[in-house]
């Protein structure tokens, strides 16, 4: 069997050490150019620099991503770039576009490369193709079954990875290439600026009736055509070993941590499980339901993987996320009182009950007994984003624990 590495995403540098505690072999970041995620937070230099320190003190890889689809003006830039990245000691880079691919090499010829999903890698002929000019993994195209990626195992050399995406949102765009941002918003989403226009509401409108909206209807069923349902593969994590699937790639740069940590302790779970004891996999397979079911997401698909999707890989009601849980904080650190610090996410009070979320995969219950600001003053709530807080649950917390509230 091979090592299965789990790969997940980071859009800050709490985001990264939160993946790399509850459960990543590896996570994936962008810097602040050349990366498909311009909105999120992204790393400076010198948080890539803590963030891969802070990972490669845990054993956990780091991946930089740099796969826009370059234009003339990107060249010049991303030569000083990787000369930048090259101190910090990247694991790898993720690259789609060939004359960037050209210039990492050049520049950086110790680092492995990555061929990202926007590169179109639909065969075994394109993956021969990248592995002759140096790339040690391929990232499949979304669009792939799994009986395709057998095959492509089957036919390039073995020492040779394969990345696949096993959780997260699916685009409506072949691999991701998508025009409709830049069309309708101004926004490059092959740049990095999407601006997700595949969620949006649309209508019709005829030509001589300006303003004159007319629903899109599909089945009477609602307006949201291009809405897809999320991927999830946690009931096929088997059929994903099975498949010769070397990392599983969880989608959500712009994730909080408390979906970052829900998604990487549940696949870190049932990928340890699977591996030591298949029967021990089947027995937890509602426990794994369950928490993913925790995270922020849409309704869930198999995307590709056992067929072209029909109509019901599509959400038509609307566009909106389930939210079962808010995210509340993450501990920073504990005193001798028991209290843990925390820069609060969002309001919860004196007398609630929410749970502690570990990393070892328990979930405790508890009550919120006091709440303190830093000046050590009492206060019957943390309504303020982002205040520093000291908060008693009268029981013992580590580092990194995150605490979390479930919604009516």
């Amino acid at each position: 069997m091979r090592k299965t590495e789990l790969l997940i995403p980071a859009g800050s540098l709490e985001v990264l050490k939160t993946a790399v505690v509850y459960g990543a072999d590896a996570v994936y970041i962008g810097g602040e150019a050349f990366s498909l995620r311009a909105k999120a937070k992204n790393f400076s230099n010198e948080d890539i620099r803590e963030g891969i320190r802070f990972a490669h003190s845990r054993g956990v890889k780091v991946y930089i991503t740099a796969n826009i689809l370059a234009h003339n003006a990107d060249l010049a830039g991303a030569e000083t770039y990787f000369q930048e990245l090259g101190a910090m000691e990247p694991d790898a880079l993720i690259i789609s576009d060939p004359g960037i691919f050209d210039i990492a090499r050049r520049v950086l010829p110790q680092v492995d490369i990555h061929i990202s999903t926007q590169a179109n890698n639909t065969n075994y002929g394109t993956y021969q193709f990248w592995w002759r000019q140096g790339a040690k993994r391929v990232v499949s195209a979304r669009e792939l079954s799994l009986e395709e990626i057998r095959q492509i195992r089957e036919h390039i050399p073995a020492e040779m990875e394969i990345e696949s995406f096993i959780h997260g949102a699916m685009c409506i765009s072949y691999s991701g290439r998508c025009l409709l941002s830049n069309f309708l918003a101004g926004r490059d989403a092959n740049q990095g600026s999407c601006s997700h226009p595949c969620r949006w509401n649309y209508a019709v409108v005829e030509e001589t009736r300006p303003g004159e909206y007319m629903p899109v209807y599909e089945n009477e069923r609602g307006t949201f055509i291009f809405n897809s349902k999320d991927l999830c593969m946690i009931e096929h994590v088997p059929e994903m070993i099975e498949a010769g699937i070397d990392s599983f790639k969880i989608e959500g740069r712009m994730k909080t941590a408390l979906y970052v940590a829900a998604v990487a302790r549940t696949y870190r779970k049932a990928i340890d499980d699977y591996q030591r004891d298949p029967a021990e996999y089947r027995k937890n397979l509602e426990w794994y339901k369950e928490e993913i079911g925790k995270c922020t997401t849409r309704e869930f698909t198999t995307g590709f993987y056992f067929g072209k999707p029909t109509e019901e890989a599509q959400i038509y009601r609307n566009s909106t996320y389930i939210r079962n849980y808010t995210y509340l904080g993450t501990v920073e650190q504990t005193d001798e009182a028991g209290r843990c610090l925390l820069e609060q996410k969002n309001k919860f009070s004196v007398g609630e009950t929410i749970e502690v979320m570990k990393p070892d995969g328990q979930n405790l219950s508890v009550q919120v007994r006091g709440i303190w600001n830093e000046a050590g003053e009492a206060q019957e709530s943390a309504p303020h984003a982002r205040q520093m807080i000291w908060v008693d649950l009268g029981c013992e917390l580590q580092q990194y624990d995150i605490l979390r509230r479930r919604e009516p």
